[in-house]
């Protein structure tokens, strides 16, 4: 039952574009989400927007064209999270989260709007890892070694 979950969500998506897997350890400087449209941009009231569906409120980081607008951000990302300044000129919507947290995994949504609908343009999976793969080999040769110590009788 979960595969098929899985293939329903991503042929849901496709539509759109792809779902892209991004993963980054837990404590790195920053990760980023990327998002490009090469579309014509709104010119009245263009909003780029990132929105995490699973948070409320949902908004992780929206930008209009006089600059980020964040009244609406989830607190969980404030402070951590910037566009490019020409964002909305270039097209280039990717987002860099910085300090990446367990918590912040799940599916994000790139969109551009016009005030009155949006588009969504790309769905970006974050898997932020912990980093138990690198402190376990360390602690367990320091066990090895404390060991080692008694047997010698050099503790």
């Amino acid at each position: 039952g979960f595969s098929l979950f899985v293939f329903m969500f991503v042929s849901s998506v496709s539509q759109h574009a792809l779902a892209v897997v991004v993963e980054v350890n837990k404590g790195e400087e920053s990760v980023l989400l990327p998002c490009k449209f090469s579309g014509l941009i709104p010119e009245d009231d263009p909003i780029a927007m990132w929105t995490h569906g699973d948070l409320h409120p949902k908004s992780v980081h929206l930008r209009r064209k006089g600059g980020d607008d964040l009244r609406e951000q989830n607190q969980h990302y404030s402070n951590r999270t910037s566009m490019s300044p020409d964002a909305l000129y270039t097209g280039n919507f990717s987002l860099t989260l910085r300090k990446p947290q367990l918590t912040d995994s799940g599916n994000y949504t790139c969109s551009i709007g016009d005030g009155r609908e949006e588009r969504r343009l790309k769905e970006i999976q974050l898997q932020v890892k912990g980093q138990q793969q690198t402190q376990i080999p360390a602690v367990l040769i320091d066990q090895k070694s404390v060991l080692w110590r008694k047997v010698r009788g050099q503790i």
